[in-house]
């Protein structure tokens, strides 16, 4: 096969999972609505947690660094697959491709090392409660969020123009959701094998130690719960911690199987299915995770709503 020398000026064609399906119009749809899901609910979750003082505190200034990663990513790939569907034009620029890698690992690294920190925000707010304030001071929570934001991007940027350095071949079919390593390995005309071996212990080292804190918090909290004289505080420690844990299985369940698993477990079907979850049904479920199983985040809407509806009234 020749190599393709014009690849800044041709591009990629995504083949993504809205063209391969069966019913791609019933599954476009269902993609479209769990956007605009995820752009609502998240919206929402952001605007309450801005505009409520009383959730000005760092579970809820790192849940919303939560929201607006998971706005952000989902951002990144949803649009562009739909509108591509629709207008039956399913190219992407050498830069774009690049650019949409470099976000969504941005992003989606970030979020690893956020999980990992709001893990450890809970370990000390149940186990540690007198001393919450010390551990998790505002300049702390902050320390936590720079880390993640920048961590993320220069591992990004590595990652990103290392893959787009290779010479690609004339197939230039990208049959997944979004410009992701594995998927545009396969189009490389070089040998890559050194490369996807680091991509494995790079995603192992970056994706293992984050869930092994996590693991390694909750179990502290659970022994910590068990002993809890109260009933109502047992329980309420109980449904914070296994709204967490429930996204944090999704997360780290897609982002193992797409970075940990050897390229001989990947298929094209099977990648595009976890790259949905992890792109678009993820990001829509996180903040309906939270929300709706907290009370103080449920009185905090309603108050915002309440502030918005008497503002319009007296508008009008």
């Amino acid at each position: 096969m020749e190599l393709w020398n014009s690849t800044w000026a041709s591009g990629f064609i995504l083949v993504g999972i809205l063209n391969g399906s069966g019913s791609p119009e019933l599954l476009c749809a269902t993609v479209t609505a769990l956007y605009l899901l995820a752009l609502t609910s998240n919206g929402l979750l952001l605007l309450v947690i801005t505009m409520d003082a009383r959730l000005h505190v760092p579970m809820y200034l790192l849940l919303r660094q939560l929201s607006l990663m998971d706005l952000l990513f989902t951002s990144v790939v949803t649009p562009k697959a739909v509108v591509d569907f629709l207008l039956r034009d399913d190219t992407i620029s050498f830069g774009g491709c690049a650019l949409q890698m470099f976000l969504a690992l941005t992003l989606g690294g970030a979020e690893d090392l956020l999980l990992a920190f709001m893990a450890y925000d809970r370990y000390v707010a149940i186990c540690h409660p007198l001393n919450y304030m010390i551990f998790m001071s505002p300049r702390v929570c902050w320390l936590m969020v720079t880390m993640s934001w920048i961590l993320a991007s220069l591992s990004a940027l590595g990652y990103t123009m290392y893959t787009m350095h290779y010479p690609f071949c004339n197939a230039r079919k990208i049959e997944h959701l979004l410009c992701e390593i594995p998927p545009l390995l396969k189009l490389a005309c070089a040998d890559t094998s050194r490369y996807e071996l680091m991509v494995y212990v790079m995603g192992v080292t970056f994706l293992m130690p984050p869930l092994a804190a996590i693991l390694a918090s909750y179990t502290l909290i659970l022994f910590t719960v068990l002993h809890m004289p109260s009933n109502e505080g047992r329980k309420k420690a109980l449904v914070t911690c296994s709204s967490h844990l429930t996204v944090v299985g999704m997360f780290y369940g897609a982002a193992t199987f797409m970075y940990v698993l050897p390229s001989s477990f990947h298929n094209p079907k099977q990648d595009n299915i976890i790259s949905v979850f992890y792109t678009i049904v993820t990001p829509a479920m996180n903040p309906l995770i939270y929300s709706l199983r907290n009370k103080e985040v449920l009185g905090a809407l309603k108050r915002v709503l309440g502030k918005c509806m008497l503002t319009t009234q007296s508008t009008l």
